[in-house]
């Protein structure tokens, strides 16, 4: 229950941070309606764009109060921001759930186990990449020393929901602290240098997912690039701005900024769907800061995906060659509606020898995974993967591609729910190119 005092907080707060302008550009139409999977799975308004969107404006207007209902139905939002693409109107819904969650949560009271763990998460954890890394390195320990087996044959894993016990199962192996330390600032290209770039290697992507990180840059030197890694950047912010934190996504965007400004390099490249999204909002997160907007803005122009990336040094037209297998693509909410980048995953994957490329209905509506939605939001989450995962059984794929670490464990989830570990597997897009370019034999 929100008490009166809570209330007129976040009505304030809603007055005082949300754009009514973008508010006002919503014509009710209900185009939106059909993309929205929350809308879909519950066929209540209450849980769609243009609903949500309605009681952001009754709440600046003062015709509503913040109730648990309005709070509930902009927690149930995945943020996947489907939504866009689709409005005539061109509504930046992305931008006003993030508002509204900043509204919400900057003022709202909450219990102490509650304000500890965003505590923990946002303002200790995710800011400082060495805690990230001290933090993973005790899950590799977990999975090296034995303890993994024994928790699972003592049946301590029963302990915690369904869906945390099949995540603990598909978790990546978790490289050691040393080599999680000891990472590269500086790569030549292997072929013909066509670009300089840098990389944005990430938090998650660059301890949990270092392999992954490790095989982007062996693509982008096989292209022709020299790359650059800033070791002063940090997390890009995206799950504080996504949850009400805008304040400290702000200052960790000014940090990212900082680090990649002396590069001087053609793109900025990133390999995860949020985290590229994020970054090319950072140009709209700080527009309001006269020292920072113009720097942001222009660090936002050099964001370029390495699907986008690749297509354009014409990676696609090599060599590329795999066991024949059927193949199909996960699209990464972020990366399509976010950055726009949507053909280039496929031309790569179609260009492919031995790979049957098959589409997946409704390949582009979200996995459900959204960041930490797939464990705070465990029911829906579920709901919308189960449909997903229809999908993925009709095209008869044996092996599913993601731009997305979190997709990419969503749809390991998925695959391990559905009892066919072993039959099909989920990829990272750069993994499934690498193995294709070095198994053709054209590696260095």
């Amino acid at each position: 229950m929100i008490d009166l005092k809570e209330k007129e907080r976040i009505q304030k707060d809603f007055k005082k941070k949300m754009d009514y302008d973008e508010i006002l550009n919503c014509t009710r139409c209900g185009f939106c309606l059909p993309s929205c999977p929350t809308y879909v799975e519950t066929g209540d308004e209450v849980h769609s764009p243009r609903g949500r969107i309605a009681m952001m404006k009754g709440l600046v207007d003062g015709a509503i109060e913040p109730t648990e209902e309005v709070k509930r139905s902009i927690d149930l939002c995945l943020g996947c921001r489907a939504c866009e693409p689709v409005c005539p109107s061109g509504v930046q819904f992305g931008h006003l759930l993030e508002q509204a969650r900043d509204a919400i949560y900057q003022s709202n009271k909450q219990s102490a186990p509650v304000k500890l763990a965003r505590n923990l998460a946002f303002n200790n954890l995710f800011p400082y990449q060495n805690r990230m890394i001290g933090l993973t390195s005790l899950l590799g320990l977990y999975q090296r020393s034995g303890l993994q087996k024994t928790a699972r044959t003592i049946g301590f894993m029963k302990l915690f929901p369904e869906n945390l016990r099949t995540m603990e199962k598909v978790l990546p192996r978790i490289p050691k602290r040393k080599e999680m330390k000891n990472r590269p600032t500086h790569l030549k290209a292997y072929t013909k240098q066509q670009k300089k770039v840098a990389f944005f290697s990430g938090c998650l992507m660059d301890t949990v997912f270092m392999s992954t990180n490790d095989a982007t840059a062996k693509l982008l030197q096989y292209a022709g690039c020299e790359i650059v890694i800033p070791k002063t950047q940090g997390c890009c912010g995206a799950l504080h701005g996504h949850s009400g934190e805008r304040d400290q996504a702000r200052e960790m965007a000014k940090k990212n900024i900082e680090a990649f400004e002396k590069a001087e390099v053609d793109y900025i490249i990133t390999n995860a769907g949020g985290c590229g999204a994020f970054l090319v909002d950072y140009g709209y997160l700080l527009k309001d800061d006269p020292e920072w907007k113009t720097r942001a803005a222009a660090f936002s122009t050099k964001i370029k995906d390495i699907t986008s990336v690749l297509v354009e040094l014409d990676f696609h037209k090599m060599n590329l060659q795999l066991d024949e297998q059927v193949v199909t693509y996960q699209d990464s909410c972020h990366l399509k509606n976010g950055q726009k980048t949507f053909m280039e995953p496929r031309q790569l994957l179609e260009s492919i020898e031995g790979v049957d490329y098959v589409e997946m209905k409704d390949a582009g509506r979200c996995c459900g995974s959204a960041g930490i939605y797939n464990i705070v939001e465990s029911e829906m989450s579920m709901q919308i993967l189960d449909y997903k995962m229809e999908q993925t059984k009709q095209t008869k794929a044996k092996t599913i591609v993601t731009t997305n670490p979190g997709c990419l464990l969503q749809m390991k989830l998925g695959i391990e729910r559905e009892g066919l570990t072993g039959q099909v597997e989920a990829v990272h897009i750069v993994d499934l190119l690498l193995e294709a370019y070095e198994q053709a034999g054209r590696n260095v």
